[in-house]
């Protein structure tokens, strides 16, 4: 079997944009479960932004494709978080190289005059907390879908 493509099912690739705590709630949505190793987060202060590259389950897909029979999909996609102000981390070495993190949510915490925290919560207990001017995260999918390779859509036990 082949991996999949844009061109088998729609929606096609994700660019979406949150700037509201509504928006945030439909982009966590999205990149909840994705994985990523270490090395795939960038923190850049002069430019003021984090950058993620992520593994990311279709949940978008997930639904149809479980109704077609057919495997499940992840995808490669770029996260930028802008007017990034100070990034710190809780629960995460940052010295080990091979540490590969799941993300399990986004939380904004809102501060004073549009500012805030945006809390991004993995798996284990490891958060980044990343202090922000504003709201301002941009999701592109860079990258064909591809199969799964577990072949299961992730699960949380109750």
């Amino acid at each position: 079997m082949s991996d999949a493509s844009f061109n088998d099912v729609d929606p096609g690739p994700l660019a979406l944009r949150a700037e509201d705590a509504e928006d945030l709630q439909v982009l966590a949505t999205l990149v909840q479960d994705a994985v990523l190793p270490l090395s795939e987060i960038s923190y850049d202060a002069h430019q003021r932004y984090l950058a993620l590259l992520l593994n990311r389950f279709r949940w978008e897909d997930a639904e149809l494709a479980r109704r077609e029979s057919r495997p499940y999909e992840r995808v490669r996609a770029l996260m930028v978080v802008s007017d990034v102000v100070r990034v710190r981390s809780d629960g995460i070495d940052r010295a080990d190289s091979d540490l590969v993190l799941e993300l399990l949510t986004i939380r904004w915490q809102p501060g004073e005059d549009g500012t805030g925290c945006i809390m991004l919560e993995f798996a284990g207990d490891g958060t980044l907390a990343v202090d922000v001017e504003c709201l301002n995260i941009d999701l592109r999918d860079v990258t064909r879908p591809s199969i799964a390779p577990s072949g299961r859509a992730p699960h949380h036990p109750e």
